[in-house]
């Protein structure tokens, strides 16, 4: 049988001698494990489209349980993503995420999520640290982890006083009230970084990357959500460590009064 939908490569693994198999997320199909036949051949047609982070338009042919991608359209490419080395790694990363949340089933709300990440990094050219809490945050809010950013829930007080969020369980709450709540992490949050966070989980998709924060709340903000999504996942991730080791780079650079890496 042969489906024709839209995807976007979330991972690449050679096999045999020219081929690769890609974990691709559809529109219309989920996540789905495909083989690109010669795809390593500089040549082959399949080539392009069966690079990471690239949306293409496929024709998969599916036989049992295996399938195969017998033609790809290339509608992008995401260029100047694959020019900058911290973006391109934020953007595996995310993917590499999105692999491990997502699952068969077709979730457009998720798709649409991923392709908006590859455009804000590489055609918005949006801050990495920015996008990195916004798209971990809405995500796992996609795969059933969405904090509660309501009430406290042992005071009642909205907004919280002094925000904080547990771990756990996925709650913001006064600082003053962590006593009311189980063992486990909380961390600082800040009215700031609170609001954002709301933003990022029950506003609109379309204006996910529409908030600003202060250096000191994004990186409160920043901290928070890369806890809560390994909290949930109980995993790390290479492409994460990888991230931060060039991140830790262009903040000496910056701090030796060159211009900062990641600057837009």
């Amino acid at each position: 049988m042969h489906i024709q939908t839209e995807a976007l490569v979330l991972r690449e693994a050679l096999y045999k001698e020219a081929d690769k198999i890609l974990t691709v997320l559809t529109r219309d199909e989920g996540k789905r494990t495909v083989r690109a036949r010669g795809a390593r051949r500089v040549k082959n047609k399949l080539a392009a489209a069966s690079q990471p982070l690239v949306y293409s338009r496929m024709t998969l042919f599916t036989h049992k349980d295996r399938t195969t991608l017998d033609e790809a359209e290339v509608l992008d490419v995401f260029f100047a993503l694959r020019q900058d080395v911290q973006c391109l790694s934020l953007a595996m990363y995310l993917a590499q995420l999105c692999e491990a949340l997502s699952d068969e089933a077709p979730d457009p709300a998720i798709f649409s999520l991923m392709l908006n990440t590859c455009h804000a990094l590489s055609h918005l050219q949006k801050p990495p640290s920015m996008v990195k809490p916004a798209v971990e945050l809405r995500l796992l809010s996609l795969c059933g982890y969405q904090p509660s950013v309501g009430a406290c829930p042992v005071c009642g007080k909205l907004p919280p006083v002094d925000p904080c969020l547990h771990m756990h369980q996925g709650l913001a709450h006064c600082a003053a009230c962590r006593g009311g709540l189980e063992d486990g992490i909380s961390l600082p949050l800040g009215l700031d970084a609170w609001m954002a966070l709301r933003h990022i989980v029950l506003g609109d998709a379309k204006r996910l990357f529409a908030f600003r924060l202060d250096p000191e709340p994004l990186s409160l903000l920043a901290a928070a959500s890369e806890t809560f999504a390994l909290t949930h996942l109980d995993r790390g991730f290479r492409t994460l460590d990888f991230y931060h080791r060039l991140d830790c780079k262009a903040r000496r650079r910056d701090a030796r009064g060159r211009v900062p890496y990641n600057a837009p």
